[in-house]
């Protein structure tokens, strides 16, 4: 298989300490995003992983997500959805609720841009507590899609994001 050891994308991550806040490490993907090679293998890796299932559309988290969403929409011919924070998109929309570290936030997607049966591929950057997927994946079905699959980047085990998604396929290139 000509995508299996994806461990030398984290060459292109940066740790930015005390980002957003002291004691955090931020992970920062800008250096694969600026590497054609390392940009590249990413997109066409998690395409690979997912050409057996017919994908329709594939829904971008905000804001790294869009980044990654937007070339594997086009590798797989399929539409492609913003998934915003609250009060950013202009037309009707479902709204999810969902649990941050401190407190609450809102999701919104449009309410007609996903179709019944439509299958949807949810794309972020990270993986970190779990909650933003989560709330994505219900979302996507409360709007009558499938979802099938979650991709990332990268993973951030000791959060435990996985366990949240149990019953999702979850796919990341890289953990730490």
């Amino acid at each position: 298989m000509p995508y299996e050891d994806h461990e030398w994308l984290k060459d292109f991550i940066r740790d930015i300490p005390d980002f957003p806040k002291k004691g955090v490490v931020f992970k920062d993907i800008t250096p694969l995003l600026a590497d054609k090679k390392a940009f590249t293998y990413t997109i066409d890796a998690i395409a690979f992983h997912f050409d057996r299932d017919e994908i329709d559309r594939v829904l971008g988290i905000e804001a790294r997500g869009f980044m990654i969403a937007a070339p594997l929409s086009y590798r797989f011919t399929a539409g492609l959805i913003p998934v915003r924070k609250r009060g950013k998109l202009p037309w009707d929309v479902e709204v999810q609720e969902y649990e941050l570290e401190y407190g609450t936030d809102q999701l919104e997607v449009h309410r007609d841009a996903i179709k019944e049966g439509d299958r949807i591929l949810i794309v972020d950057d990270v993986l970190a507590t779990g909650g933003t997927a989560l709330a994505t994946a219900k979302l996507t079905e409360r709007c009558g899609g499938k979802v099938a699959g979650i991709a990332t980047i990268m993973e951030l085990m000791f959060l435990g994001g996985r366990e949240k998604l149990k019953g999702y396929e979850v796919f990341s290139l890289i953990s730490f």
